[in-house]
């Protein structure tokens, strides 16, 4: 069973869940000054904490000397009129206590009580008020406390104005909760918002801090558990939580990579992967390695006759079928030695080009898991739209856009570039897929609605050819699942977190313009090494 921690790790919250989680806390008995030092205690224990790491270990870039404190570092509070403001104004008295020189921007004349009686026991321990920006200029770090969850509505001037000055001192920031600005669910930037260098998530993880738009604003972003009871969250959101963070232990647990001592290849899955063109034969190489990494007991890769040879130089294990060629260098046709009813999932796209119209038909009707990419996801929106409607398939389907090609299978839904999360659940429960929905946080839903996100990754991958292999790691992941009756939509969750992990480090030791996909297919196997 996992620990309380990693469970917590994995909840993500709307605004209203987390006021109803919240609620139930206060109804039980939980006062909500009780519950505000708690919490502004928490934050300004990490606080300390960051100001005391080196940068290589998530530091700040401070003026020399100040790793010493002597009091000589001087920290900007920024207290807006919620209980977000008031958890400010705690922090910012403990800091004091603690010999820190701080100031507070105080840009509202009215707050709400509680926060209130906390700025004006800051005032009469002589801590700095001011509605001035220029209070911040000479501080070393400012700590934004100005809205919590909640924001609705767009940030106006004189408060919008405040919020770009303070950006452009570029000072290291650190968000309580979420920066300032940011819509708690979608994470829409609202007029304006914080740019953060840190976000101190407070309870649960908002699901707008994972959302694509949000990440210019938010930083490194980390959990602040104050100890909320599992009771209270699975009366709220059930269990499993209908959006969940993909961690590491969550990917583990659904790795099918150990194996008891006595099986056979079969047993361990069959993958086809029908991939490649004259035009596109990297793709088929990218993909074949990504599966290889799978781990899959069996790999048959359908290219075009052109390419047969040499993919049997680079993947001397896995049986290599050679297919009719188009007049352009697709595949015409899948040989008749081909049985797809004979393989545990098939994945079909990767460099396979339009050309390849009637193979995606044939996958299409088939009764294997199928993982769609590439190539293929625009012939299922030009040629085969009816498959996009729930039940044209019976067998399990995913598919793997990234936002333009969703765009293009899911005209009429939500625009994934607005809000991620109900686009793709959405597109899921339209179509009966599941849908993978590629980006800075790749998100995944299948057709009962529960909603999976990756949570952190690298631009390394913004490159020609990896989604190639996260195609080949997926489809031999389901080949896997499917032959060992494992949850077919956890392994497309631990693909992408796989995916994503090996990018992460390949980042790490070579920096992220040294990332290509085939040095990302090297990384694979490192990136779960420890499992």
């Amino acid at each position: 069973m996992q620990d309380r921690r990693s469970r917590i790790e994995q909840v993500v919250v709307t605004t209203q869940q987390m006021r109803q989680i919240e609620g139930r806390i206060f109804a039980a008995g939980m006062p909500v000054a009780a519950l505000m030092e708690k919490v502004a205690g928490l934050i300004a224990k990490r606080i300390n904490q960051l100001l005391s790491a080196p940068l290589k270990k998530g530091g700040f870039n401070l003026p020399l000397g100040t790793e010493n404190w002597g009091g000589s570092l001087r920290i900007g509070i920024l207290v807006g009129p919620g209980h977000n403001g008031g958890d400010a104004l705690v922090v910012a008295r403990e800091l004091h206590f603690q010999g820190y020189k701080v100031v507070i921007y105080s840009p509202f004349s009215r707050l709400k009580e509680l926060t209130q009686q906390h700025a004006q026991y800051a005032k009469s321990l002589g801590i700095p008020f001011s509605e001035e920006i220029s209070l911040l200029q000479d501080c070393d770090l400012i700590i934004d406390g100005l809205f919590g969850f909640g924001l609705e509505i767009a940030i106006a001037d004189p408060i919008a104005s405040a919020i770009n000055q303070i950006n452009s001192l570029s000072k290291p920031i650190i968000s309580i909760d979420l920066p300032s600005g940011l819509h708690t669910d979608t994470g829409e930037v609202l007029g304006t918002a914080i740019r953060a260098t840190h976000t101190l998530c407070l309870g649960l993880w908002k699901l707008g801090l994972l959302q694509d738009q949000a990440l210019d604003y938010v930083g490194k972003a980390e959990l602040i558990d104050f100890d909320i009871p599992l009771a209270d969250i699975e009366a709220v959101l059930g269990n499993p939580p209908p959006i969940q963070r993909i961690t590491k232990t969550s990917a583990f647990a659904h790795l099918p990579l150990p194996r008891p001592p006595v099986t056979h290849k079969y047993k361990q899955g069959h993958l086809l992967l029908i991939c490649g063109s004259r035009r596109y034969a990297g793709g088929a190489l990218l993909t074949g390695l990504g599966a290889r990494a799978s781990g899959v007991g069996m790999l048959s890769i359908a290219v075009p006759e052109y390419l047969k040879l040499i993919l049997a130089a680079q993947l001397p294990e896995a049986l290599i079928i050679g297919c009719p060629e188009t007049e352009s260098g697709a595949i015409a046709d899948i040989p008749t030695e081909i049985e797809l009813s004979k393989y545990s999932a098939i994945a079909c796209g990767p460099g396979i080009t339009i050309d390849a119209k009637p193979i995606v038909e044939k996958v299409l009707e088939s009764d294997r898991p199928l993982v769609l990419d590439a190539d293929a996801l625009n012939i299922l929106a030009n040629f085969y739209r009816h498959f996009l409607q729930r039940g044209n398939r019976h067998a399990n389907t995913v598919l793997t856009p990234h936002a333009g090609e969703f765009k293009r299978l899911f005209p009429d839904l939500t625009d994934p570039t607005k809000d991620r999360v109900d686009a793709v659940r959405e597109a899921s429960q339209l179509s009966g897929a599941i849908v993978l929905l590629k980006g800075a946080r790749t998100v995944i839903s299948n057709p009962s609605g529960s909603v999976s996100i990756i949570p952190e990754s690298t631009p390394a991958l913004a490159r020609g050819g990896s989604g190639d292999v996260l195609t080949g790691l997926m489809g031999g992941l389901l080949a896997q699942a499917s032959s060992l009756q494992l949850p077919v939509e956890r392994m497309v969750s631990t693909a992408a977190w796989w995916h994503a992990q090996a990018g992460i480090l390949a980042a790490q030791e070579r920096t992220e313009l040294g990332v290509d996909a085939f040095t990302l297919t090297q990384y694979l196997m490192q990136a779960v090494q420890d499992f």
